[in-house]
């Protein structure tokens, strides 16, 4: 079974634009389980821009589903993951200014560095996930870094999905299809929405894991968070 990860960045976003503690960030993590949810993710950023380090902390405290991790591998953020020890870290390669993740690594020039990376969180006992292309040569290399899994960014097929659901989903399809061949789970992440996930399960339905926030926390404004939930794990369960 695919598994729903609920990204709370945009909480944290809304929530820093005033300063206070409004809307509280652990109590939307914790609704989101309560409605459904089966991971919770964010993305801390060197400028805590949105998720902060302090949020982390408190998190890992208290959530009870899968947690999810994601960032570039600094020395701040491997001290981070390495002492909350989450269920899961997805290495991106998102440089510090980034406004989101716009691109999956290259796999064989940062072969080494990424190999050293992940035997240091298999060390701490945390799965690792590495953000890729839908590339053939990005996916092999991943493997050979030992990653458990990749996760495919999947903000071309959003963009193609509207204009042609077919030719959106092949290489992404070929993708997922070499990465099961070479041992290595798959998740899947960036611009997924009830209005292209179902097809994407579809096609792919070996899916480990899906990461979303924006589209899911900009439906909640319409649908509320516990109906959005509800109607993004139908997606996953072939109910649409």
């Amino acid at each position: 079974m695919t598994k729903l990860s609920v990204n709370i960045n945009k909480i944290a976003t809304l929530r820093n634009s005033r300063g206070g503690d409004v809307p509280n960030l652990l109590k939307v993590a914790l609704d989101c389980e309560k409605f459904g949810a089966q991971g919770i993710t964010v993305h801390p950023r060197p400028d805590e821009r949105h998720i902060r380090y302090k949020d982390v902390y408190d998190l890992k405290a208290k959530i009870t589903t899968e947690f999810n991790i994601e960032g570039y591998p600094s020395a701040k953020f491997m001290d981070l993951v390495t002492t909350i020890k989450p269920t899961q870290v997805t290495l991106v390669p998102d440089a510090p200014d980034a406004i989101t993740s716009n691109a999956g690594w290259d796999t064989e020039k940062n072969w080494q560095f990424l190999s050293e990376t992940v035997d240091t969180l298999h060390s701490y006992g945390i799965r690792s996930s590495i953000f890729v292309d839908a590339d053939s040569a990005m996916i092999e290399y991943a493997a050979k870094t030992g990653t458990d899994r990749i996760e495919l960014y999947t903000e071309p097929y959003a963009v193609n999905y509207v204009k042609n659901k077919e030719v959106a989903i092949a290489p992404f399809a070929e993708a997922a299809k070499l990465a099961k061949k070479l041992g290595l789970g798959t998740n899947a992440g960036h611009d997924l929405s009830l209005e292209n996930l179902h097809y994407l399960h579809t096609n792919i339905p070996w899916l480990d894991e899906v990461s979303i926030g924006h589209a899911l926390i900009s439906n909640a404004l319409y649908l509320g968070l516990e109906n959005t939930i509800r109607e993004y794990r139908k997606c996953l369960e072939n109910l649409k």
